[in-house]
């Protein structure tokens, strides 16, 4: 049942990235169907949201991807749907990177890649000193991954016994300018963040139930990293896999044929 609803959710999030796509003749589209799966796992099922006040946080560090956080959020009732109306709209209330004010549920401002999965450090570091039982989430791009940042953060979470710590990486194999393994490659990925001190999982990153076993998995004691292989456009057959729909723009007719399939 908890899988069923984890579909039918996602389903929904990809319904409305289309539709805030068409509206606000925006890029990213491609990146953000690539990790709704995850988003839904943890928004309907993983996270503590009850609680308002003792939540657990989510960073999207890969924050081109907003629209499939503002349509998950809306997914599961933190934000109003009205505001999916507003994406890039003028005098709208939601950016195409992510602005903190700009919602409920935006715990970070985001858009330079690599802080955002800092700044998730920081909060968890935060939770373990005040002796917190709250967890943190990063979702963070394979291009993302490149970035020095990140690999200050690899070190520092495990010294730090950062084990509240879960980075998701949306590996979909394409950047802005083409594939990570033929940029910059960071390959064996699983084991350098192993060699780092994590405790690292590698999933298909769309497989729901595959999602919902790393997510909850233990991670004894150590930071985790989960290692999505996911898809670009997924759930789009003419957008899947296709480098163009990292800038492509959606039109009236793309808008049409993805929501059919869609359905």
């Amino acid at each position: 049942m908890v899988v069923k609803q984890i579909k039918q959710a996602a389903s929904q999030i990809r319904r409305d990235v289309i539709e805030m796509a068409f509206r606000s003749g925006g890029p990213h589209v491609g990146g953000a169907l690539s990790c709704v799966d995850i988003l839904a796992a943890l928004y309907h099922k993983i996270m503590q949201l009850e609680n308002w006040e003792e939540r657990d946080i989510f960073i999207l560090s890969k924050a081109h991807a907003a629209m499939a956080l503002y349509s998950t959020l809306v997914s599961k009732g933190i934000m109003s749907p009205d505001l999916l109306e507003t994406y890039c709209q003028e005098g709208g209330r939601l950016p195409a990177h992510l602005d903190r004010f700009s919602g409920r549920g935006i715990e970070c401002s985001a858009g330079s890649l690599g802080h955002g999965f800092n700044i998730g450090l920081g909060v968890a570091s935060g939770f373990k000193q005040r002796g917190s039982t709250r967890r943190v989430f990063v979702l963070i791009g394979d291009g993302e991954a490149q970035e020095g940042s990140v690999w200050e953060g690899a070190l520092f979470a495990p010294t730090m016994g950062l084990d509240n710590f879960t980075a998701i990486m949306d590996y979909n194999d394409l950047q802005g300018y083409g594939s990570p393994s033929e940029i910059c490659c960071f390959e064996p990925v699983a084991s350098k963040w192993s060699a780092f001190g994590w405790y690292v999982c590698e999933i298909d990153g769309h497989d729901h139930n595959s999602i919902l076993r790393a997510l909850a998995e233990d991670s004894c004691g150590k930071p985790k990293m989960i290692i999505a292989r996911t898809v670009k456009g997924k759930g789009v057959s003419f957008m899947e896999n296709q480098l163009i729909w990292h800038y492509y723009i959606v039109t009236a007719e793309h808008r049409l044929r993805a929501l059919e399939e869609l359905q």
